[in-house]
């Protein structure tokens, strides 16, 4: 442990505080030229990546850096870096690929004449996400957790003028009443309002735990579980590490406050890529990495059971994987698509986190699910990114105005398929694969007695992935050139391949993918032995948890079925749906040997197709409830009771007053006698009533 700032334990706070360090300067960089300030704000992300990068020896050697600093005296608190193995990697992977995706943007967003405050808010996302990863303390995750809302709010938003190329949806398309296309400015403020609904849970589970334990220190909350024992006893814990988990569900757009993420994409797409793969969604996702081996280790000391919470993380991330996966196969947007795509993902992720709780082998789900995060964040950005090429390229979102683009974007073609092809699950070479059948062999193996249904859920969603990342392949670059396309042509705009500032970022995330990938076995293994070691020096918790662990957590525990290290289930469940799901996408959008408009020959298909179209009509519901039925009570009240009954009683008032100050006035004679008389009057009555 270092204390202040000290040795390494300096790289450790310049991870965070070098992105905010270049936020604030950059306005007044940006007078020196606009060259000067884009380097700038493209060379604080990079010294913020290498700081990170200088930190994985210590992760290697399962070392860590808990440096702190004085902050709160008055409450005891102390402001601190925690440089784990869990945060050295995160850090790592937020920090390369929000470089990579910095220098995108100097391509991607060149000319934009609001550029400064673009790279002021890329620069303070940056920050506030490395703020939530090495924090050692939940205060101060929270200050990092509002940073990313703010600067996704502003991100989101970016191209406030709200023209309707800028808009997301087809514009037309109601959905019980409701628009089911926005603008920038009403998106940014959609997601602001609904990640503060799951914020406001975390702040609740944050001082319930406070109150409690006096600290919201990590390591002071592991080192001391007597404040769980006696949380556990009131029935506070679970609904507390609920709470917490609620924080996650809204930024990681998990059901049921994912409607948010689908309309984000009316940000620059370099901003989505940053939300999707880096920041913003991952918080939640390294959030729960991050809270769940605590409740685990409590748990297992104090001999009580956090299965609830745990289940919750399992189903919610089950549900929302199934849920966003079924209306990407719908979607004519690219970017919605691979909106839809990120939430269902992360859904496996939490699934994974989720199982490890319910397993007698925590350290394999806790592997599973950061591993996919990790796969993810490299195919997912450069799938983003391969998408805005296509954007600037086309000039539309829409799938339908592609087509034909294999040739004259060749280059962007070859990436984009690679980072398909991880997200689609391609057997043996691929990340994605890999991370995804070890959230398969997680489930199957836990002992969990629901294991099967989640199993289950997991299989249908990978099929339908791989589905609809064939069909937007397909419909992107098979075929023939749209309309679109040939109206473009015939006006001297002609498609063409994105320079290299945009190309070389989203190709090498790509190659990564597919390299991690070719050596995915071992990969996995060192992740999972790096995890191992952490979990159990930090934590105490072992892959083979107690018996009485086991007891307490009410798991039957079941033994592995490996084939060279495989769980054979798992390998043929993840190898089938790659084959289903592709083989589908691929003779419907790219060898089109069979007309996807069959669909509309149905009654049953169409109306499958419009109830996924329309979002669940969840989004409907959203609105009706929190939207447009508030605004229609307050209309009753104000129509009937503030302009009927309060606007109405001023008048009556005014007049009663008026009235009143007559008859007094009345009463002002002037004559001394009718004075006295009255007087008189008064007194006898007094006295009367005092005899009755």
């Amino acid at each position: 442990m270092a204390i202040g700032f000290e040795g390494i334990a300096v790289n450790a706070w310049l991870v965070w505080l070098l992105p905010f360090a270049g936020s604030a300067i950059i306005a007044a960089v940006a007078r020196s030229g606009h060259r000067i300030r884009d380097y700038t704000a493209v060379g604080f992300a990079l010294a913020s990546a290498l700081s990170a990068a200088t930190l994985i020896p210590l992760a290697l050697q399962g070392a860590e850096v808990h440096s702190q600093i004085p902050w709160i005296s008055s409450l005891g608190l102390k402001a601190g870096v925690l440089a784990d193995p869990l945060a050295i990697v995160m850090a790592n992977m937020v920090g390369w690929v929000s470089f990579l995706i910095m220098v995108y943007s100097t391509g991607y967003m060149h000319g934009d004449k609001d550029l400064t405050r673009y790279w002021f808010f890329m620069l303070f996302f940056i920050g506030s996400m490395q703020l939530i990863v090495l924090s050692d303390n939940l205060l101060m995750v929270f200050f990092g957790w509002e940073g990313v809302g703010l600067a996704s709010y502003a991100l989101i938003g970016f191209w406030y003028y709200d023209r309707k190329k800028d808009f997301v949806g087809s514009e037309g398309h109601i959905a019980g009443g409701i628009p089911m296309w926005a603008s920038p400015t009403h998106a940014g403020l959609k997601a602001f309002l609904m990640t503060r609904a799951g914020d406001t849970m975390m702040l609740a589970g944050m001082f319930l735990i406070f109150m409690h334990a006096g600290t919201f220190g990590f390591k002071e909350l592991v080192e001391d579980p007597s404040w769980a024992i006696t949380m556990s006893q009131q029935n506070l814990l679970v609904p507390a590490a609920v709470l917490l988990f609620g924080g996650a569900i809204g930024k990681s757009a998990q059901f049921p406050l994912n409607e948010w993420l689908l309309e984000a994409m009316t940000g620059p797409t370099a901003v989505s890529a940053l939300i999707h793969a880096a920041t913003m969604v991952k918080a939640g996702v390294f959030l729960v990495a991050r809270i769940g081996p605590l409740f685990f280790a409590l748990a297992t000391i104090g001999a009580f059971s956090m299965q609830q919470f745990f289940e919750v993380v399992a189903w919610v991330g089950a549900i929302t994987a199934f849920l966003l996966a079924t209306q990407a196969l719908v979607n004519p947007e690219i970017k919605k698509v691979l909106a839809y795509s990120t939430g269902s993902q992360i859904g496996y992720m939490m699934m994974g986190l989720g199982i490890a709780g319910l397993s007698l082998n925590f350290v394999d789900g806790y592997t599973s699910g950061f591993f996919h995060m990790m796969s993810h964040a490299m195919f997912k950005a450069s799938l983003f990114m391969g998408a805005g090429a296509l954007l600037h390229s086309v000039g539309s979102r829409f799938m339908t105005d592609m087509g034909g683009l294999k040739k004259p974007m060749r280059k962007t073609y070859i990436f984009m398929l690679l980072a398909s092809l991880s997200l689609a699950g391609a057997p043996l070479f691929t990340s994605g694969f890999w991370s995804k059948d070890a959230i398969f062999a997680a489930v199957l193996e836990s002992g969990y007695n629901y294991s099967w249904p989640l199993f289950i859920m997991a299989v249908v969603v990978a099929v339908m992935t791989a589905f609809y990342t064939f069909r937007m392949i397909g419909m992107a670059f098979f075929g023939k050139a749209s309309k679109h396309i040939e109206e473009m042509e015939q006006h001297g705009h002609h498609v063409h391949e994105a320079g290299l500032s945009m190309l070389v970022p989203y190709a090498i995330l790509a190659v990564a993918s597919i390299a991690i990938g070719v050596v995915g076995f071992v990969f996995e293994a060192q992740i999972h032995a790096l995890f191992t070691e952490y979990l159990a020096e930090s934590f105490g918790i072992h892959n083979k948890v107690e018996e009485a662990a086991g007891s307490a957590f009410n798991i039957a525990p079941e033994g592995n079925k490996t084939w060279f290290g495989l769980n054979p289930l798992a390998a043929a469940a993840s190898v089938g749906a790659f084959a289903v799901g592709g083989s589908l996408g691929y003779i419907f959008y790219i060898a089109r040997k069979a007309d996807p408009q069959v669909i509309s020959r149905s009654i049953v298909t169409r109306a499958i197709w419009k109830f996924l179209y329309n979002r669940w009509y969840l989004n409907t519901a959203l609105y009706w409830g929190g939207v447009v039925g508030p605004l229609a009570i307050y209309r009753l009240i104000w129509r009937y009771f503030e302009s009927t009954i309060i606007d109405g009683m001023n008048p009556a008032l005014q007049y009663s007053m008026t009235y009143m100050s007559r008859v007094v006035k009345g009463g002002q004679t002037g004559i001394t006698q009718t004075y006295l008389f009255v007087f008189a009057v008064g007194i006898m009555i007094i006295v009367m009533l005092l005899f009755l």
